[in-house]
């Protein structure tokens, strides 16, 4: 692999990391994980306003998280590799497994003081 690709491949990884890194575009792909939605739909299930809404739509489409498609005048999107949704379960697995190795050593200080 050439520098140029290793440089582009690290680039885009960025990008999809930086896009995964809101709570908000964390909150549309939670709202997309069931199948395609119109962004009307989108709007109310995150709570956010259209013109918010929209910048953050369009930063996961920007980083090939989301594929969008027109029906009429209504605007659709759905999550164009399901992968994503395998990198978000792996995260939260991981951050379980710290909150829970926290609380056990917690409790453990806790135990040991009342000892």
């Amino acid at each position: 692999m050439s520098k140029i690709s290793k440089e582009l491949l690290i680039d885009r990884k960025v990008k999809v990391f930086k896009a995964l890194a809101n709570p908000t575009r964390l909150q549309i792909i939670d709202s997309l994980k069931d199948g395609e939605r119109c962004v009307c739909e989108i709007i109310p299930a995150i709570g956010k306003a259209q013109s918010t809404t929209s910048k953050h739509l369009d930063m996961l489409y920007d980083a090939g998280i989301l594929d969008r498609r027109m029906d009429g005048r209504r605007t659709l999107y759905r999550i164009r590799n399901p992968k994503v949704l395998d990198i978000i379960k792996a995260i939260e697995l991981m951050v379980l497994e710290d909150v829970i190795a926290l609380v056990k050593a917690l409790e453990s200080l806790k135990d040991t003081k009342n000892q």
